[in-house]
């Protein structure tokens, strides 16, 4: 046979799954589907095959397809622990809670040993609000595997959203043996929190801006324990850090460093004080420039009459849950609808432009070419009556600044928030509107633009 009929030749079905197994083991799972399918295709009563097809599937954002795919496989092999877990996670990619918990349950019963299955039960346990049984599935985890790093930091934030802050910091110290997550290899040693007034700390940033936020609240305390203080940031924050109590200078990431003698990484700050809900520090105290005040004022010098309110619909696209957490712009129009309200969009980054995709010009501001940075947008705050959005940076943002701010929540949310409350500790000009349930988002804008009309009645706007 030529070379060339020899290239034409269909790959067997074992070349097929060795190709697909590399690909699937290395994570590059583009292109991966069609190979699965030929493989079923050719294969159609190899469990191991329908396995692959689901696992590609899913893992390129087909969880829905991946679910028939994953069941053929449960068919061929209805013992198949592995399987039932990729299941549940499709499932619970789809919010399908209750099926996708059952199916991790059923995966741990025939596969107790494995502590992926267990983990897999935790996150759908946890998803489902069911946050007690999460943290018990977690320590069978970690009965079989003690330094699972992902069950340790999965404990934590369920520990900090129920309150328990002492065991909740303690596991959160583990985020650093994420892959992930690499600390910068400073010489200098990690701060403990002793009295140091002789030196100089570098408090640098994790995570995205709200953390970074959250945890600049801490600096004027370290500044009592400690002689000079460093505070590191990304450039849109360091305007606005610059002005923080108790920071003797902000630096943005990749500027040149001074000296320094210790370092700490801001949200390892609430552990080292022993944070718990009664000794919560206030907000961070920033000041904004008169200026940038004046630059704004034109913008929303036309809506005096007006109960201004600023809108946000999304967070960071790369923060792996946003697609929870955040909601479309079309919610946000029923706002627009309350007599006495206009709308002001304080939406940054590549969602911006639905605005244009929904025809939303007419009867919402964008201000977005106006917030350079942080402290511009903190200019444009000052303005605003309100704030409502799904949470992300400007939430903590508004909530240091005291402004008031609806922050409109998905069931399990981000675990400042807490549990069973409409308010937070953490920032005292916070109202929460929380989804009854998993995914409720219809209920959450409803009541919301029912307080919304109460508070322009009241204002005397409507």
């Amino acid at each position: 046979m030529s070379a060339t009929a020899l290239a034409q030749t269909p790959p067997t079905p074992e070349m097929l799954r060795a190709q697909l197994e590399k690909r699937l083991a290395s994570g590059n799972v583009a292109g991966t589907p069609p190979l699965a399918e030929a493989l079923v295709a050719a294969r159609p009563d190899d469990a191991r095959a329908w396995t692959m097809l689901g696992v590609s599937l899913r893992a390129t954002g087909h969880p829905a397809a991946a679910v028939p795919a994953y069941r053929r496989a449960l068919a061929l092999s209805p013992e198949a622990g592995g399987v039932l877990s990729n299941l549940g996670n499709a499932l619970k990619d789809l919010g399908r809670l209750d099926e996708a918990v059952a199916a991790h349950y059923r995966a741990v019963q025939v596969d107790a040993r494995n502590p992926t299955t267990w983990q897999n039960l935790g996150v759908a346990l946890r998803e489902r609000g069911d946050l007690k049984d999460a943290l018990a599935a977690f320590q069978h985890v970690l009965n079989l595997a003690p330094d699972h790093v992902t069950a340790h930091t999965d404990r934590a934030q369920i520990h900090l959203m129920l309150g328990d802050f002492a065991e909740g910091w303690a596991e959160f110290e583990w985020r650093w043996k994420l892959p992930e997550l690499k600390p910068p290899a400073y010489r200098q040693p990690r701060w403990t929190g002793a009295d140091m007034p002789e030196a100089t700390i570098l408090l640098w940033p994790e995570q995205g801006f709200g953390d970074t936020i959250l945890g600049a609240r801490y600096a004027p305390l370290v500044k009592e324990r400690v002689g000079q203080v460093i505070l590191g940031c990304r450039p849109e924050l360091k305007k606005l850090f610059e002005t923080i109590p108790g920071v003797d200078k902000a630096m943005a990431v990749g500027e040149k460093l001074p000296e320094f003698d210790v370092h700490c990484p801001l949200l390892s700050l609430p552990g080292l004080f022993n944070t718990d809900l009664e000794t919560i520090p206030p907000p961070t105290e920033f000041l904004v420039e008169e200026e940038r005040r004046a630059r704004l004022a034109p913008v929303f010098a036309p809506y005096g009459d007006k109960l201004k309110v600023g809108i946000v619909w999304s967070g960071s696209i790369t923060f792996k849950s946003n697609h929870t957490r955040s909601a479309s712009l079309d919610r946000f129009l029923s706002f627009a609808e309350v007599p006495g309200v206009q709308l002001f969009s304080l939406q940054k980054g590549p969602r911006a432009p639905d605005l244009d995709q929904l025809r939303a010009r007419s009867f919402i501001v964008d201000l977005a070419p106006h917030l350079g940075d942080f402290a511009d947008t903190t200019a444009a705050l000052d303005e605003l009556d309100l704030v409502i959005m799904t949470d992300s940076s400007v939430a903590h943002l508004a909530g240091s600044r005291g402004r008031p701010i609806w922050n409109l929540l998905a069931y399990v949310p981000y675990w400042l928030y807490l549990r069973e409350r409409d308010d937070t500790p953490w920032y005292p000009s916070m109202r929460l509107f929380r989804q009854p349930k998993p995914g409720d988002w219809d209920s959450v804008f409803r009541d919301a633009k029912t307080a919304l009309s109460d508070l322009a009645t009241e204002r005397g706007f409507a």
